[in-house]
């Protein structure tokens, strides 16, 4: 088992690892602590990885790989995605080549050495595994799927980014009590002695996805006012509020700046900076009637209360309260205000009645409803949406 000493060798012995046959660089990888099933202990319920390392790192890549080559291991680098079993001998080989850092781990400096650190004394090292990532293709394992879900959230992959086809097929239906999954096979079947003994535990929902929170710490000027109203894969940037009631942001969606949250962000859907999202709002997913087309919302947008967003909105938009603006939506628009909204948008064409679809994308436009005929118009907004400094 080689010894790397000093940094000069290190960088040698990196280099030859990239230079072996087949080497091909991982997208992302990390060691992982799987929770497996009470009933089925083959079955992966959750990963959770203390580290993750997207587009980075690649010199632990490199040692990981010859660690693992060194514990026997037979690596395919064809492959998409590959997940290992740990073992005392793959850690104590990684901390070999790692010598010359080790006096150096502490605070930011080095976390996949402090991972090593903190696993060589462990006596569960079966619930560990190493996963790599090469290509970004549909997902075939649980620890893979959590680790792209990890790098959406943690703003390592940007939302819409990566593949996570086969997802849903991967991942299993559990309980989730806390941090903790059950099968539920395993509950039906243990429900008489775990009532019996005061022993059934408190389930907060049932779900494939975990809540965000079970995985991820926010930033400081970042507040979700209900745990269960942000799903694992979500992606919300440092001063977003998510208020509790109506409020829920998908996996693959969330907001890119800061953002008041009191509707759904579905799946794909995105929020810009200082937009608002208000109370009971929807924004229509990918599969929920927008024919695939992921929507983003502009900056500075307001959506009214139990409103319903199903086009792409551009920078200073707001759709009234309770008025749904869809692709096929009839929107009428005066020639005074359309003269407005072509000067902000230059390639609007000039007719009485658009579809919704038509006016994706365009800035400053603001959809209304004639109470008197139920008519939805759109006018140049004459409104400064800014949210609360204060709150965010």
């Amino acid at each position: 088992m080689k010894t790397v000493f000093t940094k000069d060798e290190f960088k040698d012995f990196v280099a030859d690892v990239q230079k072996s046959d087949g080497y091909r660089e991982p997208i992302g990888f990390g060691i992982c602590r799987v929770d497996l099933g009470q009933k089925n202990p083959q079955k992966v319920l959750q990963a959770t990885y203390p580290l993750t390392n997207w587009r980075e790192n690649y010199g632990s890549a490199s040692v990981f790989i010859s660690a693992l080559k060194e514990a026997g291991a037979e690596i395919d680098f064809s492959k998409s995605e590959i997940v290992y079993s740990i073992s005392k001998t793959f850690i104590e080989a990684s901390l070999r080549k790692f010598t010359p850092f080790i006096s150096e781990t502490g605070g930011d400096s080095h976390k996949n050495i402090q991972v090593l650190d903190f696993l060589k004394n462990r006596n569960d090292l079966h619930l560990f595994r190493l996963v790599f990532i090469f290509d970004d293709a549909p997902l075939q394992s649980v620890e893979a799927t959590y680790l792209k879900l990890y790098a959406l959230s943690q703003k390592k992959a940007e939302l819409r980014s990566l593949n996570l086809n086969g997802a849903f097929g991967v991942l299993h239906n559990v309980a989730w009590s806390g941090n903790r999954p059950y099968e539920l096979e395993w509950l039906r079947d243990s429900e008489i002695e775990l009532k019996i003994f005061n022993m059934y535990p408190n389930i907060d929902s049932v779900d494939k996805f975990p809540r965000f929170l079970q995985h991820v710490i926010p930033e400081d000027n970042t507040r979700i006012l209900d745990a269960s109203k942000v799903r694992m894969g979500a992606q919300l940037a440092a001063g977003t509020t998510v208020m509790p009631g109506a409020s829920y942001i998908n996996f693959n969606a969330g907001t890119t700046g800061v953002s008041m949250v009191e509707g759904r962000i579905s799946s794909s859907a995105i929020v810009g900076d200082g937009s608002d999202v208000g109370g009971g709002a929807s924004i229509l997913g990918v599969l929920s009637g927008t024919n695939g087309n992921p929507i983003s919302v502009g900056k500075n947008s307001l959506l009214g209360a139990n409103s319903v967003c199903g086009i792409p909105l551009g920078d200073g938009c707001i759709i009234d309260a309770g008025i749904a603006i869809l692709e096929g939506t009839k929107v009428s628009i005066s020639e005074g205000e359309l003269k407005k909204l072509q000067e902000l948008n230059p390639e609007l064409p000039t007719q009485p009645t658009f579809k919704g679809k038509e006016l994706a994308g365009i800035n400053g436009v603001h959809f209304r409803q004639n109470s008197e005929n139920g008519q939805i118009t759109a006018f140049r907004s004459k409104r400064e949406v800014k949210l609360n400094d204060e709150l965010h």
